[in-house]
Protein backbone atom coordinates (compact mmCIF):
# COMPACT_ATOMS: atom_id res chain seq x y z
CA UNK A 1 0.00 0.00 0.00
CA UNK A 2 1.70 3.40 -0.80
CA UNK A 3 1.91 6.08 1.67
CA UNK A 4 -0.41 8.57 2.31
CA UNK A 5 0.70 12.10 0.72
CA UNK A 6 3.12 14.29 3.18
CA UNK A 7 3.21 17.40 4.19
CA UNK A 8 5.59 20.01 2.50
CA UNK A 9 7.68 19.14 5.67
CA UNK A 10 9.52 16.38 4.25
CA UNK A 11 13.17 17.06 4.33
CA UNK A 12 13.92 16.24 8.22
CA UNK A 13 15.08 13.46 9.96
CA UNK A 14 11.27 12.82 12.05
CA UNK A 15 9.43 12.80 8.38
CA UNK A 16 12.13 9.82 7.06
CA UNK A 17 11.57 7.91 10.65
CA UNK A 18 7.73 8.24 10.09
CA UNK A 19 7.82 7.06 6.13
CA UNK A 20 9.61 3.53 8.10
CA UNK A 21 7.19 3.12 11.13
CA UNK A 22 4.43 3.10 8.80
CA UNK A 23 5.94 1.09 6.43
CA UNK A 24 6.87 -1.79 9.21
CA UNK A 25 3.47 -1.32 10.74
CA UNK A 26 1.65 -2.44 7.67
CA UNK A 27 4.37 -4.91 6.52
CA UNK A 28 3.13 -6.38 9.98
CA UNK A 29 -0.35 -5.97 9.61
CA UNK A 30 -0.27 -8.18 6.60
CA UNK A 31 -0.76 -4.73 4.00
CA UNK A 32 -4.69 -4.65 4.80
CA UNK A 33 -4.73 -1.39 5.49
CA UNK A 34 -6.81 0.80 2.87
CA UNK A 35 -6.01 3.63 4.05
CA UNK A 36 -4.75 5.97 7.42
CA UNK A 37 -8.10 5.56 9.40
CA UNK A 38 -8.26 1.52 9.04
CA UNK A 39 -4.80 1.30 9.21
CA UNK A 40 -3.67 -0.75 12.50
CA UNK A 41 -2.99 1.27 15.35
CA UNK A 42 0.70 2.21 15.17
CA UNK A 43 3.00 1.76 18.62
CA UNK A 44 5.81 3.70 19.82
CA UNK A 45 7.44 3.21 23.06
CA UNK A 46 9.44 4.70 25.48
CA UNK A 47 11.07 3.11 28.68
CA UNK A 48 11.84 5.37 32.12
CA UNK A 49 13.04 4.75 35.31
CA UNK A 50 11.59 7.00 38.18
CA UNK A 51 15.10 5.74 40.19
CA UNK A 52 15.87 9.51 40.92
CA UNK A 53 15.61 13.07 38.70
CA UNK A 54 14.63 11.80 35.31
CA UNK A 55 16.90 14.54 33.30
CA UNK A 56 16.91 15.98 30.07
CA UNK A 57 19.22 12.94 28.68
CA UNK A 58 15.96 11.13 29.44
CA UNK A 59 13.79 13.12 27.94
CA UNK A 60 15.22 12.40 24.19
CA UNK A 61 14.19 8.81 24.99
CA UNK A 62 10.26 10.17 25.31
CA UNK A 63 10.88 13.68 22.73
CA UNK A 64 12.73 11.05 19.75
CA UNK A 65 9.31 8.76 19.36
CA UNK A 66 6.91 11.55 20.05
CA UNK A 67 7.87 13.91 17.26
CA UNK A 68 7.78 10.84 15.27
CA UNK A 69 4.23 9.65 16.47
CA UNK A 70 3.00 13.49 16.20
CA UNK A 71 3.82 13.29 12.41
CA UNK A 72 2.37 10.46 12.24
CA UNK A 73 -0.77 11.50 13.60
CA UNK A 74 -0.50 14.34 11.40
CA UNK A 75 -0.90 12.39 8.18
CA UNK A 76 -3.97 10.97 9.53
CA UNK A 77 -2.96 7.19 11.34
CA UNK A 78 -3.97 6.33 14.56
CA UNK A 79 -0.56 6.06 17.12
CA UNK A 80 -0.05 5.37 20.68
CA UNK A 81 3.01 6.39 22.14
CA UNK A 82 3.73 4.00 25.45
CA UNK A 83 5.84 5.69 28.54
CA UNK A 84 6.57 2.14 30.39
CA UNK A 85 6.98 2.92 33.66
CA UNK A 86 10.24 1.11 35.13
CA UNK A 87 8.79 1.31 38.94
CA UNK A 88 9.06 -2.21 39.67
CA UNK A 89 12.95 -2.16 38.91
CA UNK A 90 14.94 -2.32 42.04
CA UNK A 91 16.27 0.47 43.69
CA UNK A 92 19.80 0.57 42.99
CA UNK A 93 21.52 3.22 44.98
CA UNK A 94 20.78 6.80 46.84
CA UNK A 95 20.97 9.52 44.82
CA UNK A 96 22.85 12.05 46.04
CA UNK A 97 21.56 15.32 46.86
CA UNK A 98 18.23 14.56 46.53
CA UNK A 99 16.11 17.31 48.93
CA UNK A 100 14.52 14.80 51.84
CA UNK A 101 16.83 12.10 51.59
CA UNK A 102 19.37 10.84 53.79
CA UNK A 103 21.31 7.64 53.92
CA UNK A 104 18.83 5.86 55.87
CA UNK A 105 17.46 5.37 52.60
CA UNK A 106 20.58 2.71 51.57
CA UNK A 107 18.10 -0.03 53.90
CA UNK A 108 15.69 -0.10 50.92
CA UNK A 109 18.10 -0.85 48.33
CA UNK A 110 17.19 -4.07 46.60
CA UNK A 111 13.24 -3.55 46.78
CA UNK A 112 11.04 -1.83 44.07
CA UNK A 113 10.84 1.77 43.60
CA UNK A 114 7.52 1.63 44.19
CA UNK A 115 7.95 0.18 47.88
CA UNK A 116 10.50 2.56 48.42
CA UNK A 117 9.29 5.79 50.69
CA UNK A 118 8.90 8.74 48.96
CA UNK A 119 11.37 11.92 49.79
CA UNK A 120 10.65 13.48 53.08
CA UNK A 121 8.06 16.10 52.57
CA UNK A 122 6.51 14.69 49.68
CA UNK A 123 2.97 14.37 48.74
CA UNK A 124 3.17 11.31 47.04
CA UNK A 125 2.89 7.87 48.34
CA UNK A 126 6.71 6.61 46.75
CA UNK A 127 9.82 7.07 45.35
CA UNK A 128 8.86 6.15 41.81
CA UNK A 129 5.44 8.32 41.99
CA UNK A 130 7.14 11.16 43.30
CA UNK A 131 9.75 11.49 40.51
CA UNK A 132 7.02 10.10 38.26
CA UNK A 133 4.79 13.09 38.47
CA UNK A 134 7.41 15.65 38.19
CA UNK A 135 7.93 14.40 34.72
CA UNK A 136 4.76 13.93 33.96
CA UNK A 137 4.12 17.43 34.79
CA UNK A 138 6.78 18.56 32.29
CA UNK A 139 5.56 16.44 29.63
CA UNK A 140 2.00 18.14 29.50
CA UNK A 141 3.56 21.73 29.44
CA UNK A 142 5.58 20.11 26.38
CA UNK A 143 2.48 18.83 24.85
CA UNK A 144 3.60 15.23 24.62
CA UNK A 145 0.73 13.12 24.11
CA UNK A 146 1.20 9.32 25.90
CA UNK A 147 -0.02 5.95 27.13
CA UNK A 148 1.70 5.39 30.46
CA UNK A 149 1.96 2.03 32.03
CA UNK A 150 2.96 1.16 35.70
CA UNK A 151 5.47 -1.57 35.36
CA UNK A 152 4.36 -2.59 38.95
CA UNK A 153 0.93 -2.55 37.56
CA UNK A 154 1.44 -4.96 34.89
CA UNK A 155 3.78 -7.92 37.04
CA UNK A 156 1.45 -7.37 40.73
CA UNK A 157 -1.74 -7.87 38.57
CA UNK A 158 -0.70 -10.65 36.65
CA UNK A 159 -0.86 -9.25 33.00
CA UNK A 160 2.12 -10.65 32.48
CA UNK A 161 1.65 -14.17 33.63
CA UNK A 162 1.58 -16.05 30.57
CA UNK A 163 4.88 -14.39 29.43
CA UNK A 164 6.69 -14.99 32.59
CA UNK A 165 5.81 -19.18 32.07
CA UNK A 166 6.58 -19.02 28.51
CA UNK A 167 10.09 -17.04 29.51
CA UNK A 168 10.50 -20.17 32.37
CA UNK A 169 9.76 -23.15 29.78
CA UNK A 170 11.76 -21.38 27.23
CA UNK A 171 14.96 -20.43 29.68
CA UNK A 172 17.09 -22.73 28.07
CA UNK A 173 16.63 -20.52 24.67
CA UNK A 174 17.09 -17.74 25.90
CA UNK A 175 20.16 -18.60 28.17
CA UNK A 176 21.76 -19.80 24.59
CA UNK A 177 20.77 -16.38 22.95
CA UNK A 178 22.67 -14.75 26.29
CA UNK A 179 25.66 -16.90 26.15
CA UNK A 180 26.60 -16.24 23.22
CA UNK A 181 27.68 -12.77 24.14
CA UNK A 182 29.17 -13.42 28.04
CA UNK A 183 31.79 -15.66 25.95
CA UNK A 184 32.82 -12.88 23.72
CA UNK A 185 35.66 -10.34 24.10
CA UNK A 186 34.31 -6.63 24.23
CA UNK A 187 35.64 -5.58 20.40
CA UNK A 188 38.12 -2.44 21.00
CA UNK A 189 36.92 0.83 21.48
CA UNK A 190 36.26 2.78 18.56
CA UNK A 191 37.90 6.66 18.46
CA UNK A 192 35.63 9.15 18.85
CA UNK A 193 36.42 12.23 16.68
CA UNK A 194 35.09 13.91 19.72
CA UNK A 195 35.38 13.16 23.20
CA UNK A 196 31.91 12.96 25.11
CA UNK A 197 30.82 15.42 27.30
CA UNK A 198 31.08 14.16 30.88
CA UNK A 199 27.76 15.72 31.43
CA UNK A 200 26.21 13.16 28.45
CA UNK A 201 28.50 10.32 29.83
CA UNK A 202 26.93 10.28 33.16
CA UNK A 203 23.42 10.75 31.57
CA UNK A 204 23.37 6.78 31.37
CA UNK A 205 23.95 6.50 35.15
CA UNK A 206 20.21 6.03 37.05
CA UNK A 207 19.00 3.09 34.25
CA UNK A 208 17.92 0.39 36.57
CA UNK A 209 17.82 -1.51 33.32
CA UNK A 210 21.01 -0.82 32.44
CA UNK A 211 22.49 -2.34 35.71
CA UNK A 212 20.42 -5.46 35.78
CA UNK A 213 22.05 -9.19 35.28
CA UNK A 214 20.96 -11.39 32.66
CA UNK A 215 19.46 -13.51 34.96
CA UNK A 216 19.35 -15.71 38.06
CA UNK A 217 21.82 -18.59 38.60
CA UNK A 218 21.88 -20.94 40.56
CA UNK A 219 22.46 -25.03 41.39
CA UNK A 220 19.29 -25.54 39.50
CA UNK A 221 20.44 -23.52 36.23
CA UNK A 222 19.53 -20.50 34.73
CA UNK A 223 16.70 -18.43 35.54
CA UNK A 224 15.22 -15.30 33.62
CA UNK A 225 12.74 -14.77 36.12
CA UNK A 226 13.96 -12.72 40.02
CA UNK A 227 11.52 -13.25 42.82
CA UNK A 228 11.49 -10.38 45.57
CA UNK A 229 11.81 -11.97 49.02
CA UNK A 230 8.34 -12.29 50.67
CA UNK A 231 10.22 -11.37 54.22
CA UNK A 232 12.82 -8.61 53.22
CA UNK A 233 10.80 -7.31 49.73
CA UNK A 234 14.17 -7.25 48.06
CA UNK A 235 15.51 -9.10 44.51
CA UNK A 236 18.42 -10.56 46.57
CA UNK A 237 16.81 -13.94 45.66
CA UNK A 238 18.07 -17.11 43.61
CA UNK A 239 15.58 -19.56 42.27
CA UNK A 240 16.66 -23.03 43.86
CA UNK A 241 14.09 -25.07 41.70
CA UNK A 242 11.06 -24.77 39.46
CA UNK A 243 8.90 -27.29 38.12
CA UNK A 244 7.55 -26.57 34.19
CA UNK A 245 4.24 -28.80 34.70
CA UNK A 246 3.40 -27.77 38.05
CA UNK A 247 4.72 -24.43 37.71
CA UNK A 248 6.37 -24.62 41.34
CA UNK A 249 9.42 -22.58 42.29
CA UNK A 250 11.48 -22.27 45.00
CA UNK A 251 13.99 -19.41 46.04
CA UNK A 252 15.76 -18.32 49.12
CA UNK A 253 17.06 -14.62 50.10
CA UNK A 254 20.74 -14.39 49.96
CA UNK A 255 21.13 -11.52 52.94
CA UNK A 256 17.95 -12.63 55.05
CA UNK A 257 17.91 -16.23 54.58
CA UNK A 258 13.89 -16.48 53.68
CA UNK A 259 13.07 -19.17 51.67
CA UNK A 260 9.38 -20.18 50.12
CA UNK A 261 7.62 -22.29 47.57
CA UNK A 262 5.26 -20.74 45.42
CA UNK A 263 3.22 -21.34 42.27
CA UNK A 264 4.62 -19.40 39.36
CA UNK A 265 0.71 -19.46 37.62
CA UNK A 266 -0.67 -17.50 40.84
CA UNK A 267 2.50 -15.55 41.97
CA UNK A 268 2.61 -11.67 41.28
CA UNK A 269 5.75 -10.47 43.15
CA UNK A 270 8.70 -10.59 40.75
CA UNK A 271 10.16 -9.71 37.34
CA UNK A 272 11.60 -10.77 34.16
CA UNK A 273 15.48 -9.80 34.07
CA UNK A 274 15.77 -6.70 32.08
CA UNK A 275 17.18 -8.22 28.77
CA UNK A 276 14.24 -10.65 28.74
CA UNK A 277 11.60 -8.19 30.10
CA UNK A 278 12.27 -5.60 27.04
CA UNK A 279 11.91 -7.85 24.29
CA UNK A 280 8.95 -9.61 25.94
CA UNK A 281 7.25 -6.23 26.12
CA UNK A 282 7.86 -5.41 22.58
CA UNK A 283 5.98 -8.91 21.73
CA UNK A 284 3.33 -7.65 24.33
CA UNK A 285 2.47 -4.29 23.02
CA UNK A 286 2.95 -4.69 19.19
CA UNK A 287 5.91 -1.52 19.14
CA UNK A 288 7.05 -1.15 15.94
CA UNK A 289 9.47 2.32 16.80
CA UNK A 290 11.56 3.01 20.17
CA UNK A 291 14.82 4.24 20.52
CA UNK A 292 17.52 3.82 22.43
CA UNK A 293 20.71 5.28 24.40
CA UNK A 294 24.08 4.57 23.26
CA UNK A 295 24.67 2.41 26.72
CA UNK A 296 21.63 0.13 25.61
CA UNK A 297 23.45 0.09 21.36
CA UNK A 298 26.58 -1.38 21.84
CA UNK A 299 27.74 -4.58 20.90
CA UNK A 300 25.83 -7.38 23.61
CA UNK A 301 24.05 -5.12 25.17
CA UNK A 302 20.45 -5.00 25.81
CA UNK A 303 18.83 -3.93 22.38
CA UNK A 304 20.55 -6.24 20.55
CA UNK A 305 20.53 -9.05 22.27
CA UNK A 306 16.61 -8.34 22.51
CA UNK A 307 16.48 -8.32 18.62
CA UNK A 308 16.88 -12.04 19.08
CA UNK A 309 14.67 -12.71 22.47
CA UNK A 310 12.10 -10.99 21.07
CA UNK A 311 11.27 -13.85 18.28
CA UNK A 312 10.55 -16.13 21.28
CA UNK A 313 8.06 -13.94 22.42
CA UNK A 314 6.80 -14.43 18.64
CA UNK A 315 7.40 -10.76 18.38
CA UNK A 316 9.79 -8.40 16.19
CA UNK A 317 12.46 -5.95 17.18
CA UNK A 318 11.31 -2.17 16.98
CA UNK A 319 12.84 0.29 14.82
CA UNK A 320 15.56 1.32 17.23
CA UNK A 321 17.75 4.20 16.36
CA UNK A 322 20.86 5.23 18.78
CA UNK A 323 20.47 8.32 20.59
CA UNK A 324 23.30 10.15 21.82
CA UNK A 325 23.12 12.05 25.03
CA UNK A 326 22.09 15.54 26.01
CA UNK A 327 24.89 17.72 27.63
CA UNK A 328 24.38 20.83 29.85
CA UNK A 329 26.42 23.86 29.59
CA UNK A 330 26.00 26.40 32.93
CA UNK A 331 24.66 23.96 35.29
CA UNK A 332 25.88 20.37 36.88
CA UNK A 333 26.86 17.53 35.12
CA UNK A 334 23.59 15.33 34.29
CA UNK A 335 23.72 12.19 36.45
CA UNK A 336 20.48 10.82 37.99
CA UNK A 337 22.69 9.45 40.86
CA UNK A 338 24.64 13.07 41.45
CA UNK A 339 22.85 16.24 43.24
CA UNK A 340 22.18 19.02 40.79
CA UNK A 341 20.51 17.06 38.17
CA UNK A 342 18.87 19.03 35.33
CA UNK A 343 15.29 17.92 34.49
CA UNK A 344 12.72 19.19 32.35
CA UNK A 345 11.60 21.22 35.03
CA UNK A 346 14.81 23.24 35.42
CA UNK A 347 14.71 23.63 31.36
CA UNK A 348 11.14 24.84 31.27
CA UNK A 349 11.75 27.07 34.02
CA UNK A 350 13.63 29.33 32.24
CA UNK A 351 12.71 28.52 28.71
CA UNK A 352 9.38 28.34 26.88
CA UNK A 353 8.15 24.44 25.36
CA UNK A 354 8.49 25.77 21.87
CA UNK A 355 12.41 26.40 22.49
CA UNK A 356 12.82 23.01 24.41
CA UNK A 357 11.04 21.05 21.79
CA UNK A 358 13.11 22.64 19.57
CA UNK A 359 16.59 21.77 20.62
CA UNK A 360 15.44 17.85 20.35
CA UNK A 361 13.33 18.52 16.87
CA UNK A 362 16.29 20.16 15.13
CA UNK A 363 19.22 17.61 15.78
CA UNK A 364 18.89 13.81 13.99
CA UNK A 365 19.35 11.40 17.20
CA UNK A 366 22.46 9.91 16.52
CA UNK A 367 23.52 13.88 16.88
CA UNK A 368 24.62 15.01 20.79
CA UNK A 369 23.76 18.85 21.64
CA UNK A 370 23.75 20.53 24.71
CA UNK A 371 20.72 22.71 26.56
CA UNK A 372 22.32 25.75 27.72
CA UNK A 373 21.60 27.32 31.47
CA UNK A 374 23.98 30.14 31.34
CA UNK A 375 24.23 32.89 28.79
CA UNK A 376 24.16 30.76 25.80
CA UNK A 377 20.27 30.78 26.15
CA UNK A 378 20.42 34.25 24.96
CA UNK A 379 22.33 33.06 21.58
CA UNK A 380 20.05 30.50 21.32
CA UNK A 381 16.71 32.71 21.80
CA UNK A 382 17.97 34.76 19.63
CA UNK A 383 18.63 32.26 17.21
CA UNK A 384 14.96 30.50 17.80
CA UNK A 385 13.63 34.28 17.14
CA UNK A 386 15.20 34.62 13.70
CA UNK A 387 13.71 31.26 12.66
CA UNK A 388 10.16 32.70 14.06
CA UNK A 389 10.91 35.48 11.55
CA UNK A 390 12.46 33.48 8.79
CA UNK A 391 9.31 30.86 8.57
CA UNK A 392 6.71 34.13 8.94
CA UNK A 393 8.47 35.67 6.11
CA UNK A 394 8.65 32.23 3.99
CA UNK A 395 12.64 32.49 3.56
CA UNK A 396 13.09 29.64 6.09
CA UNK A 397 15.01 26.55 4.62
CA UNK A 398 12.36 23.52 4.68
CA UNK A 399 14.16 21.47 7.13
CA UNK A 400 14.37 24.53 9.32
CA UNK A 401 10.36 24.53 8.13
CA UNK A 402 10.10 21.43 10.11
CA UNK A 403 11.84 21.67 13.11
CA UNK A 404 10.06 25.21 13.98
CA UNK A 405 6.53 23.41 13.23
CA UNK A 406 7.09 20.64 15.46
CA UNK A 407 8.15 23.00 18.11
CA UNK A 408 5.65 25.38 18.21
CA UNK A 409 2.73 22.88 17.74
CA UNK A 410 1.48 19.04 17.73
CA UNK A 411 -1.02 17.54 15.68
CA UNK A 412 -3.60 18.58 18.83
CA UNK A 413 -2.55 21.99 18.15
CA UNK A 414 -0.70 25.06 18.60
CA UNK A 415 1.22 24.84 22.20
CA UNK A 416 0.60 28.26 23.80
CA UNK A 417 2.74 31.27 23.18
CA UNK A 418 3.99 34.65 24.15
CA UNK A 419 1.70 37.11 22.58
CA UNK A 420 4.84 39.53 22.46
CA UNK A 421 7.95 37.50 22.15
CA UNK A 422 10.33 40.42 23.01
CA UNK A 423 13.99 39.23 23.19
CA UNK A 424 15.06 36.96 25.46
CA UNK A 425 18.06 38.86 26.51
CA UNK A 426 16.08 42.41 26.55
CA UNK A 427 13.71 40.89 29.20
CA UNK A 428 16.67 38.81 31.20
CA UNK A 429 18.45 42.79 31.81
CA UNK A 430 14.89 44.07 32.47
CA UNK A 431 14.30 41.40 35.07
CA UNK A 432 17.48 41.97 36.43
CA UNK A 433 17.77 45.93 36.75
CA UNK A 434 14.01 46.05 38.47
CA UNK A 435 14.98 43.16 40.22
CA UNK A 436 11.50 42.38 40.88
CA UNK A 437 9.58 45.12 40.77
CA UNK A 438 6.83 44.26 38.13
CA UNK A 439 5.71 48.13 37.57
CA UNK A 440 8.84 49.47 36.39
CA UNK A 441 9.95 46.32 34.61
CA UNK A 442 6.36 47.59 32.45
CA UNK A 443 7.58 50.85 32.45
CA UNK A 444 10.38 49.81 30.72
CA UNK A 445 8.89 47.53 28.62
CA UNK A 446 6.26 49.64 27.62
CA UNK A 447 8.87 52.45 25.91
CA UNK A 448 10.89 49.78 23.73
CA UNK A 449 8.52 50.77 21.24
CA UNK A 450 6.60 53.95 21.68
CA UNK A 451 4.85 53.55 18.28
CA UNK A 452 3.60 49.91 19.78
CA UNK A 453 4.11 50.30 23.42
CA UNK A 454 3.14 47.10 25.60
CA UNK A 455 0.35 47.57 27.95
CA UNK A 456 0.62 44.81 30.52
CA UNK A 457 3.29 42.66 31.64
CA UNK A 458 0.81 38.98 30.44
CA UNK A 459 1.68 40.18 26.85
CA UNK A 460 5.02 39.07 27.29
CA UNK A 461 4.45 35.87 29.78
CA UNK A 462 5.51 33.44 30.03
CA UNK A 463 8.41 34.99 28.06
CA UNK A 464 9.64 37.19 30.65
CA UNK A 465 8.76 34.97 33.75
CA UNK A 466 11.20 32.47 31.99
CA UNK A 467 13.87 35.19 31.67
CA UNK A 468 13.39 36.36 35.21
CA UNK A 469 13.74 32.88 36.84
CA UNK A 470 16.74 32.54 34.80
CA UNK A 471 18.19 35.93 36.39
CA UNK A 472 17.31 34.76 39.27
CA UNK A 473 18.62 30.89 39.63
CA UNK A 474 21.45 30.71 37.01
CA UNK A 475 23.28 34.32 37.16
CA UNK A 476 25.56 34.84 39.93
CA UNK A 477 25.14 37.74 42.47
CA UNK A 478 28.32 39.44 41.94
CA UNK A 479 27.05 38.92 37.73
CA UNK A 480 24.04 40.86 38.58
CA UNK A 481 23.35 44.81 37.79
CA UNK A 482 22.70 47.33 40.32
CA UNK A 483 22.70 51.02 39.11
CA UNK A 484 24.82 53.58 41.22
CA UNK A 485 22.69 55.52 43.54
CA UNK A 486 24.87 58.71 43.14
CA UNK A 487 27.26 59.78 39.98
CA UNK A 488 31.02 58.55 40.30
CA UNK A 489 31.98 62.38 40.61
CA UNK A 490 35.88 61.43 40.83
CA UNK A 491 35.48 59.73 37.45
CA UNK A 492 33.70 62.50 35.92
CA UNK A 493 36.34 64.89 36.77
CA UNK A 494 38.97 62.70 35.57
CA UNK A 495 37.40 62.84 32.45
CA UNK A 496 39.23 64.30 28.89
CA UNK A 497 37.90 66.67 26.40
CA UNK A 498 36.91 64.11 23.32
CA UNK A 499 35.42 61.65 26.66
CA UNK A 500 32.90 64.81 27.29
CA UNK A 501 32.22 65.58 24.11
CA UNK A 502 30.97 61.75 23.88
CA UNK A 503 28.68 61.95 26.80
CA UNK A 504 27.56 65.49 25.92
CA UNK A 505 26.59 63.98 22.50
CA UNK A 506 24.94 61.11 23.95
CA UNK A 507 23.36 63.46 26.37
CA UNK A 508 21.58 66.19 23.80
CA UNK A 509 20.09 62.86 22.10
CA UNK A 510 18.62 60.77 24.22
CA UNK A 511 14.68 62.79 24.19
CA UNK A 512 14.64 62.32 20.57
CA UNK A 513 16.00 58.71 20.69
CA UNK A 514 14.30 57.30 23.87
CA UNK A 515 12.94 53.61 22.30
CA UNK A 516 15.17 50.53 22.19
CA UNK A 517 15.89 51.42 18.00
CA UNK A 518 16.38 54.94 18.54
CA UNK A 519 18.92 54.22 21.83
CA UNK A 520 20.74 51.48 19.93
CA UNK A 521 21.49 54.10 16.92
CA UNK A 522 22.61 56.68 19.56
CA UNK A 523 25.11 55.03 21.41
CA UNK A 524 26.48 53.23 18.46
CA UNK A 525 26.36 56.18 16.63
CA UNK A 526 27.97 58.68 18.71
CA UNK A 527 32.11 57.17 18.42
CA UNK A 528 31.10 57.57 14.57
CA UNK A 529 30.00 61.24 14.45
CA UNK A 530 33.10 62.15 16.94
CA UNK A 531 34.84 60.55 14.13
CA UNK A 532 33.59 62.72 11.36
CA UNK A 533 31.48 59.60 10.23
CA UNK A 534 27.58 60.12 9.56
CA UNK A 535 25.82 58.03 13.13
CA UNK A 536 24.24 56.18 10.42
CA UNK A 537 27.44 55.15 8.24
CA UNK A 538 27.71 51.01 8.07
CA UNK A 539 30.61 48.83 9.35
CA UNK A 540 31.94 48.76 6.02
CA UNK A 541 32.32 52.77 5.64
CA UNK A 542 33.72 53.18 8.27
CA UNK A 543 37.79 51.87 9.40
CA UNK A 544 38.54 49.44 11.79
CA UNK A 545 39.41 52.12 14.67
CA UNK A 546 36.07 53.26 15.51
CA UNK A 547 34.93 49.62 16.65
CA UNK A 548 37.43 50.53 19.59
CA UNK A 549 36.31 53.96 19.76
CA UNK A 550 32.74 52.28 20.39
CA UNK A 551 34.12 49.59 22.86
CA UNK A 552 36.01 52.18 25.10
CA UNK A 553 32.44 54.57 24.86
CA UNK A 554 30.65 51.82 25.94
CA UNK A 555 33.27 50.56 29.25
CA UNK A 556 32.61 54.42 30.13
CA UNK A 557 28.77 54.40 30.47
CA UNK A 558 28.83 50.91 31.94
CA UNK A 559 31.35 52.37 34.93
CA UNK A 560 29.49 55.68 35.56
CA UNK A 561 26.03 53.54 35.98
CA UNK A 562 26.28 50.41 36.94
CA UNK A 563 30.34 50.97 38.51
CA UNK A 564 32.26 48.15 36.31
CA UNK A 565 33.28 47.31 32.26
CA UNK A 566 30.45 45.35 31.35
CA UNK A 567 26.55 44.81 32.06
CA UNK A 568 23.10 44.52 30.18
CA UNK A 569 22.77 45.50 26.54
CA UNK A 570 23.18 49.67 26.63
CA UNK A 571 19.84 50.61 25.21
CA UNK A 572 18.16 48.47 27.37
CA UNK A 573 20.19 49.44 30.54
CA UNK A 574 19.26 52.97 29.69
CA UNK A 575 15.67 52.45 29.25
CA UNK A 576 15.98 50.74 32.43
CA UNK A 577 17.53 53.46 34.71
CA UNK A 578 15.47 56.45 32.98
CA UNK A 579 16.01 59.34 31.42
CA UNK A 580 16.22 61.18 34.40
CA UNK A 581 18.70 59.25 36.38
CA UNK A 582 20.99 58.74 33.81
CA UNK A 583 21.15 62.35 32.91
CA UNK A 584 22.09 62.66 36.78
CA UNK A 585 24.90 59.75 36.48
CA UNK A 586 26.86 61.22 33.57
CA UNK A 587 26.82 64.57 35.19
CA UNK A 588 24.70 66.43 32.98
Amino acid sequence: MPIVAQSTETTDWVSRFADEVIEESERRAGDKAASPATAPVVVVASGLSPSGPIHLGNLREVMTPHLVADEIRRRGYQVRHLISWDDYDRYRKVPAGVPGVDDTWAEHIGKPLTSVPAPKGSAHPNWAEHFKSAMTESLAELGVEFDGISQTRQYTTGVYREQILHAMRHRGDIDAILDQYRTKKAPPKQKQQKPLDEAELEAAEGSGAAAEDDGSFGTAGYFPYKPYCGNCEKDLTTVTAYDDDSTELTYVCDPCGFSETVRLNEFNRGKLVWKVDWPMRWAYEGVVFEPSGVDHSSPGSSFQVGGQIVGIFGGKQPIGPMYAFVGISGMAKMSSSKGGVPTPADALQIMEPQLLRWLYARRRPNQSFKIAFDQEIQRLYDEWDKLDAKVADGSALPADVAAHSRAVRTAGGELPRTPRPLPYRTLASVADITAGHQDQALRILSELDPENPIGSLDEARPRYDKAEAWINTHVPADQRTIVRDEPDAELLKSLDEASQNSLRLLLDGLADHWSLDGLTHLVYGVPKVQAGFPADATPKELPPEIKTAQRTFFALLYHLLVGRDTGPRLPTLLLAVGQERVRALLGE
